[in-house]
């Protein structure tokens, strides 16, 4: 049951945040096996003057353990 969150700024408009979520999708499908009924994709928009105390600090820096792939930016 794979549920993935996408935390970004706002701005994107709805196409490109369904077809992000397909694409999400398919690769979990592909990569885990994973039914397409099983699979949810959120995208949770953040503002920019929020993303240092709402995303970097608590899932980029202190989510060590969890982050599979490092930005390459340094907050």
């Amino acid at each position: 049951m794979p549920h993935v969150i996408v935390k970004a700024w706002p701005g994107k408009t709805e196409e490109q945040k369904v077809r992000l979520a397909e694409a999400i999708t398919r690769d979990v499908m592909e990569i885990f096996g994973s039914g397409e009924a099983s699979i949810s994709v959120a995208i949770e928009e953040v503002a920019p003057d929020r993303w240092q105390d709402e995303v970097y600090l608590t899932d980029i820096r202190n989510g060590a353990g969890k982050l599979y792939k490092d930005p390459g930016y340094e907050m």
